[in-house]
């Protein structure tokens, strides 16, 4: 986990309403994407399969860097 960081936002306002979410997961997804794409405010896209949310996405967003994680959130509109 030393390779990546999360933003102030990601550990103050997504922990806070999603308690449920592991870290873990986020790098799994970041690791071991389904599907990977750039958002605008340079910022990535990565979904990918979390056994542990009962095989839901998550979405996990990262700065442009591809390593400092922003945000994540299960997706319920995920289209691969």
């Amino acid at each position: 986990m030393d390779k990546y960081k999360f933003t102030e936002y990601f550990e103050n306002e997504t922990m806070r309403k999603r308690p449920y979410l592991k870290k873990e997961w986020c790098l799994q997804v970041i690791e071991n994407p389904i599907k990977v794409e750039p958002q605008e405010n340079n910022r990535v896209r990565f979904w990918g399969s979390i056994s542990e949310l009962e095989g839901k996405i998550l979405q996990v967003i990262t700065l442009e860097d591809k390593r400092t994680i922003h945000n994540a959130f299960p997706d319920r509109r995920f289209k691969p």
